[in-house]
């Protein structure tokens, strides 16, 4: 039997709304970007979606997401959409767009991988986007991206 409840998801003047996280990866979107101890962040959890079947969300006041942190979200919930908001209204929507190359956002998973030896920049190659799959160019280790692979620092 369907849910009826209403859900009530306030409205914010200015920053950024990321939807459409698969849940339960909301949490894990949140931990990557709440470095930013400025902004007000209302996090919603598990609302119905009729494309995902269960969605997170996340708002940010007063924020707006670069470059990097775009490309950390991609990773782990490629199906997100990032609405930037000013004045209550909707004024940009974007989709996710995942990189060919991804340098510096993730670790490699091999200890024996010299980026882990000699704290070198990583630097993979994206070879899948359902779910992210990507090659490091040093050692050639594959890895589906995991939350815990993605770099929290700014």
């Amino acid at each position: 039997m369907p849910d009826s409840r209403q859900y009530k998801v306030f409205k914010i003047e200015q920053g950024t709304v990321i939807d459409h996280i698969p849940s339960p990866r909301g949490l894990a979107v949140f931990r990557l970007l709440s470095k930013n101890k400025n902004s007000l962040i209302s996090i919603g959890l598990n609302f119905d979606s009729k494309t995902l079947g269960k969605k997170d969300l996340l708002k940010f006041e007063g924020k707006a997401l670069s470059k990097k942190e775009t490309d950390k979200i991609s990773l782990i919930a490629p199906e997100a959409t990032i609405n930037i908001i000013k004045g209550s209204k909707v004024i940009e929507k974007r989709q996710m767009d995942i990189p060919e190359e991804i340098h510096g956002i993730i670790k490699c998973l091999n200890p024996n991988c010299i980026t882990n030896i000699e704290k070198l920049e990583t630097k993979f190659r994206v070879i899948e986007k359902k779910p992210v799959k990507v090659a490091c160019h040093y050692c050639e280790r594959n890895a589906v991206v995991v939350p815990d692979m993605v770099d929290k620092g700014e």
